[in-house]
């Protein structure tokens, strides 16, 4: 396989009327190329790790743009640090209108990819949008009720009294109260698994800010939510990339909603919910990643 040349382009799309900072990777000497649209995790911006995907993806002939959610990192968005899963949704529709404008891409073969929170967005977005080539979900989010079960009734109980606090910030039009989004074993945080913090933390490059906060309005809309029932209404070819030991998001729940796309393909790997972002689980899924949108979108 040819490995092209990649030059990185700082873009940016509208979101109702906000900004969403993004970057494109485009592979040399290819004309119009097939691109895939790559959106985070939790709280997390696209400088942790998706610069790494998608610099692979367009070695290999397929544009990549990786951006970030509104309201986080340099996208622009008020108040700052709101989680709300209708806009990020939206965000990815505008993503996907931007494409098509595009003349430096083909937006007629067009994938999205997300991971995480993200990974249940993308399932989502291509139960939505039938004109997608493919679509790639890596340690998704598929159910909020399983979620809550893996942070415990004691960690969920811990978050009630900020939440409503937010809530009713939200209602006198004061500023957000905020809820940590990863925290250590015990501690008041949407995610407390022991590999949490340190998974976040080892993502962020230097010189680069994480916010580890987010709004507490979020975390009712988290529980309630449940991404992979979408994962029927998928018509395309879509890739569920299931970590073994995932702390986050349960792999039992992921498999039974992979199971129920009509063209889903199922990969499993033995790493953790961080892992594979980094070192040989990242080496395993992006390979894997980078042959199934080759083979959809004919790059």
């Amino acid at each position: 396989m040819t490995v092209h040349t990649v030059t990185r382009h700082d873009i940016s799309f509208d979101s109702s009327g906000d900004t969403c900072a993004a970057w494109l990777f485009l592979p040399e000497g290819v004309e119009r190329p097939p691109v895939v649209i790559l959106g985070h995790g939790l709280g997390a911006t696209r400088e942790m790790r998706l610069d790494a995907f998608a610099e692979r993806f367009a070695q290999a002939g397929i544009a990549a743009i990786a951006f970030t959610y509104r309201h986080f990192g340099d996208s622009t968005g008020q108040p700052r640090q709101l989680l709300s899963i209708k806009r990020q949704l939206a965000d990815w529709d505008a993503a996907i209108a931007h494409v098509k404008t595009r003349g430096d891409v083909d937006g007629s073969r067009l994938a999205v990819w997300g991971s995480s929170f993200g990974g249940g967005h993308a399932i989502v977005v291509a139960s939505r949008h039938p004109e997608l080539r493919a679509a790639v979900s890596q340690c998704p989010f598929t159910d909020g009720l399983a979620s809550a079960r893996a942070l415990g009734p004691v960690g969920t109980m811990r978050l009630l009294p900020t939440v409503a606090a937010d809530v009713a910030a939200q209602a006198f039009g004061r500023a957000p109260v905020m809820l940590t989004l990863a925290g250590a074993p015990g501690q008041k945080a949407l995610m407390t698994a022991p590999d949490a913090l340190p998974g976040y933390l080892a993502l962020v490059p230097e010189g680069t800010t994480f916010i580890n906060e987010v709004a507490a309005r979020v975390a009712p809309t988290i529980t309630s939510h449940r991404p992979g029932k979408a994962a029927k209404r998928v018509r395309m070819p879509i890739l569920f990339c299931i970590c073994d030991h995932d702390s986050v998001t349960p792999p039992e729940e992921t498999l039974a909603y992979a199971k129920t796309a009509p063209k889903g393909e199922i990969k499993r790997y033995d790493a953790g919910h961080f892992d594979i972002y980094l070192g040989s689980a990242f080496e395993a899924v992006v390979a894997d990643q980078t042959d199934f949108l080759a083979r959809h979108l004919e790059a």
